[in-house]
């Protein structure tokens, strides 16, 4: 029995760290979302910092990825930068797998 204790311990740590591991990649992913929107908006320096965060906070209102395409889509519409769904939807999928290969190698 005691083994099959240590081994659901170990699953459940496992699961505990890809969890954390997951949430990490997508605050990465966010952030890369908000600086290259940002840009785009033509901000800068602590500005552009600022905006990042926003798109870091917006992931907190549901669950999936909408709620932060929202943020973006509408400030762009909001400011005119013409920039399709699928652009934004792309550039989403795009640096996920950044922010994976940076949280991967430690960054």
């Amino acid at each position: 029995m005691a083994g099959f204790d240590d081994r659901k311990k170990g699953q459940e740590g496992k699961f505990a760290h890809d969890q954390e591991m997951e949430f990490k990649v997508m605050v990465r992913r966010n952030k890369l979302l908000g600086n290259w929107a940002a840009e785009l908006l033509g901000k800068t320096g602590d500005d552009a910092a600022a905006y990042a965060k926003e798109v870091i906070i917006s992931d907190m209102e549901e669950k999936g990825d909408e709620d932060v395409f929202r943020k973006v889509r509408g400030d762009l519409d909001a400011a005119n930068v013409e920039m399709s769904d699928h652009r934004i939807r792309r550039q989403m999928e795009e640096l996920l797998a950044v922010a994976r290969g940076q949280i991967a190698a430690g960054e």
